[in-house]
């Protein structure tokens, strides 16, 4: 009995030792796994396609281009360790790494790669502007007028005309270098199974499910310290489409990073002040940081006469009958700013934070009354088109704008009805937002320049002012930063003088990750930079 009673003994303690060794064997493998959660799906991993941000945040994990953007915006070599730019700014000379390759596939022979030429950028430019590949992404290269390879580490591009911000332009992802003898291979579509430079190749996709890439032990880059990147040895993408799953996993540490903030649980994590709640201090990391998105409400400038909206008077009440900041804190726990200064957002350095437009409500009842005794439409009518996701910013400022004297109608309708809509002049008022392609003003200030008219550009509200056109016509052209700054400023406040469109906020990246991961950043265009994060063990 007593030999019996150790055998059982010494059974419990090897099975106890054998859980120990495999939970520590677990620990570690979650330490080498970036996991997040992707609830917009992912449509394309070719970079050609990366059209919407879950595109991007997945194939900027796996590609590179010629020049890449730090945290800052401020343009960093990538696979270009240096460039030059013609005095006259059309001509830019990139001289490349030559130790940059490929992810490793057998159909680069024997080596299983190679290293990454100068007639690469040209295929991959020839592709993407391409008819028959139909990438949403050819617009990049509108402006160019000709690049070819002088050798294997000089790539030279023409453009047709000066724009000093071209360079921002070449980080986005559609600009990443792509090999020829993969993207034409029948056996796979480059879709999803590409191949690139990235910190991480791609291993497995099961759509609508899990997407894994690895680590690139291959990877051209290293540190501040020297050391070699990326440090995870995977990333691994689950493709939950609820926000509040998202949310749940993340509390319950089944993945490592959540970014922005849903109406299901802000309340939950935040205070209206927008600090986290006490119960997840010391447990979660929260960061912010200025986004490049401009939230909007959008004014039809070709309306009938008789039409409240086409007159300026109304467009200033309207501008000025309602608090942001109360908005914010009540609609969306303070994360964001008031846009009080126009289009142009926090986060670039052409934002002047000069106020053109604030919470008046004596203004804006003077601006009505002034709208009635010059029309005698003593019962001025305006209707609000927007989709569900904004029906309350729209419900609050149809509430605010009504105690000065306007009738507000809200209108709700599919995003896609809203798309179309603003895009063909279907309504006096929409909501939009702009996310910046590219981190220069005049991203935002094409949208009222009277060449750009939609549906044939982005200039949705149709206005037209020959000042503005002109100013916008030399800012374009000008190289200097400085004076281009101050033009797009000076834009900035004509164009908020007419009232074309009533500013809501500016937005602003908000981003959660567990405490056991460093690394992460963050940054004004809310992209995703794996390859300088670490998971540390968890205390």
């Amino acid at each position: 009995m007593i030999g019996n009673y150790f055998r059982y003994l010494l059974l419990i303690f090897l099975l106890f030792g054998l859980n120990s060794c495999v939970s520590e064997k677990e620990k570690k493998k979650s330490l080498e796994v970036f996991r997040y959660n992707e609830h917009s799906n992912i449509s394309s991993l070719d970079p050609a396609f990366a059209k919407n941000l879950a595109n991007v945040w997945a194939t900027n994990q796996l590609f590179n281009g010629l020049v890449q953007l730090d945290d800052s915006l401020h343009v960093r070599p990538d696979i270009a360790k240096k460039w030059e730019i013609s005095e006259d700014g059309l001509e830019y000379t990139f001289t490349l790494r030559e130790d940059v390759f490929f992810h490793k596939h057998i159909l680069f022979g024997k080596d299983s790669t190679r290293a990454v030429n100068a007639k690469d950028f040209v295929y991959s430019f020839d592709r993407l502007t391409s008819k028959k590949v139909a990438s949403p992404g050819r617009w990049v290269m509108k402006n160019v007028s000709e690049y070819k390879a002088e050798n294997d580490t000089t790539f030279i591009i023409k453009l047709k005309n000066p724009f000093p911000p071209f360079l921002g332009l070449l980080s986005m992802r559609y600009c990443s270098v792509v090999p020829k003898e993969i993207v034409e291979n029948k056996e796979h579509s480059f879709r999803d199974h590409p191949i690139g430079t990235g910190p991480f190749y791609f291993k497995l996709w099961v759509e609508n499910i899990k997407l894994i890439f690895r680590k690139n032990n291959n990877y051209h880059e290293v540190n501040r310290e020297g050391e070699k990147l990326p440090h995870l040895e995977a990333v691994a993408i689950t493709f939950l489409p609820d926000k509040q799953s998202e949310f749940m996993q993340f509390v319950e540490g089944n993945i490592d990073f959540l970014s922005g903030i849903a109406p299901s649980y802000k309340d939950e994590l935040l205070t209206f002040e927008g600090t986290l709640q006490n119960r997840y201090e010391g447990k979660v990391n929260m960061v912010k940081s200025p986004y490049l998105n401009t939230e909007y409400l959008g004014i039809y400038m070709d309306v009938p006469n008789e039409n409240p909206t086409h007159s300026l008077l109304i467009r200033k009440a309207m501008n000025f009958g309602f608090d942001r900041k109360k908005m914010l804190k009540y609609l969306r726990n303070n994360i964001g700013y008031p846009a009080e200064s126009g289009m142009i957002p926090k986060g670039l350095p052409s934002y002047s934070g000069e106020k053109f437009i604030y919470y008046d409500k004596d203004l804006a009842l003077k601006y009505v009354e002034e709208y009635k005794k010059k029309t005698n439409n003593l019962n001025p009518k305006v209707r609000i088109t927007t989709n569900s996701q904004y029906l309350d910013l729209c419900e609050f400022i149809q509430r605010e704008i009504e105690k000065i004297g306007i009738q507000v109608a809200v209108d709700v309708v599919p995003p896609s009805a809203l798309r179309d809509g603003k895009a063909n002049g279907k309504y006096e008022i929409f909501r939009a937002s702009w996310v910046a392609d590219y981190p220069d003003a005049e991203n935002y200030l094409s949208l009222f320049y009277g060449g750009n008219f939609a549906p044939n550009g982005p200039n949705y509200t149709h206005y037209k002012n020959t000042e503005f056109d002109a100013i916008y016509t030399e800012a374009i052209s000008t190289v200097d930063n400085s004076k281009r700054y101050d033009l797009y400023q000076k834009m900035d406040s004509l164009m908020m003088k007419d009232a074309p469109v009533i500013p809501l906020y500016y937005d602003e990246v908000i981003r959660f990750s567990q405490k056991n991961v460093e690394g992460l950043g963050i940054n004004p265009i809310n992209l995703l930079v794996l390859k300088n994060v670490k998971k540390l063990p968890v205390k």
